[in-house]
């Protein structure tokens, strides 16, 4: 799919990973929706790159936020190519803590955000993405969703993020073959270390040690570098229902 004069909704889209895929499909004149719960940070993006770009207070979880922001952008842009899916959180709690189980809320939450969320705006996404017109290489739109190695490789007190971000690399297959009959691609980035502000306010020593069991090259991978991703899978339309890793070879053992 071309990216010039596509539209795009990329959800968590006012900072980290998403605000860089803002940033690089905005700079190849995509118009670009940001849907966030961050109103300061996603306004401040909208006013500093100005024209083709909008910001969305949305919650994931919310169907009628979603479906309404959704029809907000097909008023405004008349189509939905492109859906990237960024939004997510994570915690640090065990299955046993020295206080007791692991709080169920707490599972609960991480899942319905990272995992019930993304689903959320993929099938609203996937609705509207289905009434386009085929466009170059014969297709209706692209679907990217943000998984992690941690939902291959979890780590102590990762449960219930490894839990949502497996669920998220495991249903990629099934809606890429969902969605073929109507020419939409569905494919996932299951990323590695990165240089977000989570980990960013862990300080450089602690970030410096973390890139040690990184392969090549020894250093936490940048925002940009998933943003690069994911305009190749965008460009590359037999990329479909894979979910790829981008982690400089990181095992986690």
């Amino acid at each position: 799919m071309e990216i010039e004069n596509s539209v795009a909704i990329i959800t968590g889209g006012a900072s980290g990973l998403g605000e860089a895929t803002v940033r690089s499909l905005h700079s190849k004149n995509c118009k670009v929706c940001i849907f966030d719960t961050n109103s300061e940070k996603g306004m401040t993006i909208v006013e500093e790159l100005g024209k083709n770009v909008a910001f969305f207070k949305v919650d994931v979880c919310n169907t009628k936020n979603v479906q309404e922001s959704i029809s907000e952008v097909m008023r405004r842009f008349e189509k939905i190519t492109i859906n990237i899916n960024c939004a997510g959180i994570a915690i640090a709690e065990k299955t046993l803590n020295k206080d007791g189980p692991h709080e169920l809320e707490s599972f609960r939450k991480v899942i319905e955000i990272n995992l019930l969320g993304t689903f959320n705006v993929i099938r609203l996404c996937a609705n509207e993405m289905a009434k386009n017109s085929l466009g170059l290489n014969s297709e209706k739109g692209v679907i990217i969703n943000t998984a992690s190695v941690a939902g291959i490789e979890g780590q102590k007190g990762q449960v219930a993020y490894a839990a949502s971000k497996g669920g998220v690399a495991s249903m990629t297959l099934p809606i890429a073959r969902d969605l073929a009959r109507d020419s939409i691609r569905c494919c996932c980035i299951a990323p590695g270390l990165f240089l977000t502000p989570m980990f960013e306010g862990l300080g450089e020593n602690v970030c410096n040690e973390l890139a040690k069991d990184v392969v090549f090259p020894k250093r936490l991978g940048t925002p940009e570098e998933y943003a690069l991703f994911a305009s190749q899978i965008i460009e590359n339309t037999y990329l479909n229902g894979s979910v790829m890793r981008l982690d400089g070879g990181i095992r986690l053992a």
